[in-house]
């Protein structure tokens, strides 16, 4: 019989792989007596996993949802799909998934051994997303950035600007940021005595110091908008319009690219963020259906002119 920890451990794998498992079928996994079963499933509710039990036929075990979420044991192919995917989800472009995305990746390639984690950053290298589109980045690398943003701890790493030689880099980190498609660094460069932004593929040994920093106010109105400064990148604009059309219809034009909220028995309300105007203008297109503009009025002006353009070519 294995020793306590061990058996606890693998009753709650058992447990997390599947919606309930018969009292009996667990005995015999484990190769242990129902009374030992039953002290096993204490133990797991002492330490805070809500697991349930019902007598009768077809009594068993099951765990519960709970108050808080408990920790998940997964297994090698278990463990590096989420990495993978976790760290899509923080390019995903939904709001307020980026930070939350990267405390959960960091707390996964934290824990991830070596071989793990160089099967994340390989399958990362070679998988195209519609969320991530930009270079890969190392989801070590990845997380050792920002997990020095969160702890605000100075960073050390090597740096090749475009068209420029290595550097050694020393920062005071102040926040990730993916933005079209790239992940970038803002932080303070203590060696050039100025904000700076430096792309993560363009990053190497990335090593946190040890020493920690005061944060300084950050040039901008926030990190995104100092990368996009930077970068010389424009500002997006947020398109809205009463489309006469149900939404069913309107999401499976424009995807997840825009969001969709029912207006009326037969419309809809979209908005759609792009830096540029083009992509609305070929959205609203694809939908086919009468549609308002709600804002900005520089969009409805850019509709004017593709109109007027589409008229020329009409009449020639």
């Amino acid at each position: 019989m294995a020793n306590t920890s061990s058996r606890t451990l693998r009753l709650l794998s058992l447990l997390q792989s599947h919606r309930h498992w018969p009292g009996p079928d667990l005995c015999e996994r484990l190769g242990v007596s129902e009374r030992t079963l039953r002290r096993d499933i204490d133990r797991l509710r002492e330490l805070g996993y809500p697991v349930g039990a019902a007598r009768g036929t077809d009594g068993g075990y099951q765990l519960a949802p709970g108050a808080v979420l408990p920790p998940l044991l997964l297994d090698d192919e278990e463990a590096v799909a989420l990495a993978v995917g976790i760290g899509d989800a923080a390019q995903s472009g939904i709001s307020g998934m980026e930070d939350a995305s990267l405390r959960a990746l960091t707390k996964v390639v934290r824990v991830l051994p070596p071989r793990l984690r160089a099967r994340v950053d390989a399958l990362r290298a070679v998988t195209v997303s519609a969320a991530a589109s930009g270079p890969a980045v190392a989801a070590e690398v990845l997380t050792t950035v920002a997990q020095a943003c969160r702890d605000e701890e100075r960073l050390r790493f090597g740096y090749r600007a475009r068209g420029s030689a290595a550097t050694e880099r020393e920062v005071e980190p102040h926040r990730v940021v993916a933005l079209g498609g790239r992940w970038y660094l803002v932080a303070y460069d203590l060696d050039r005595h100025d904000w700076r932004s430096f792309r993560l593929d363009r990053l190497t040994g990335p090593a946190a110091t040890g020493a920690r920093f005061r944060p300084r106010p950050l040039p901008a109105e926030d990190a995104a908008a100092f990368v996009r400064e930077a970068s010389g990148a424009p500002a997006p604009w947020t398109v809205e319009v009463l489309v006469h059309a149900p939404a069913a219809r309107v999401r499976q034009a424009v995807g997840r690219w825009g969001t969709v909220e029912p207006a009326g028995r037969d419309g809809c309300r979209l908005t759609m963020t792009s830096t540029s105007l083009d992509w609305p203008t070929q959205a609203l297109g694809n939908v086919g259906a009468e549609f308002e503009v709600l804002g900005p009025p520089e969009f409805a002006a850019h509709l004017r002119e593709w109109g007027a353009r589409f008229l020329r070519a009409a009449s020639q």
